[in-house]
């Protein structure tokens, strides 16, 4: 089970960390904004780099969302119902 969570936290602080970065640069119109790092990407990215920053941002997004969903909930679960339909002999 300790396996399984430092799994999780370590995915979920490296994509958390590597979307931070990607947000303050795409996602932040301004310093003297309220809206930082949840505005809206640009319409238009500028170049073909800005394109690829701003999918890896929507990427390690959900990457730290889901990678800790099934480290912390989904793998113990399926371990505990398989363990669950293990008949004792």
């Amino acid at each position: 089970m300790a396996d399984e969570f430092m799994k999780g936290f370590g995915l979920f602080s490296i994509a958390s960390f590597l979307w931070l970065i990607s947000a303050s640069w795409y996602r932040t119109p301004s310093f003297e904004s309220n809206r930082q790092l949840i505005s809206p990407p640009p319409a238009e990215p500028g170049t073909v780099f800005d394109s690829v920053g701003i999918f890896l941002g929507d990427l390690m997004f959900w990457t730290a969302l889901v990678g800790a969903f099934t480290f912390w909930v989904i793998i113990p679960a399926g371990r505990q119902a398989r363990n669950a339909m293990v008949v004792d002999e």
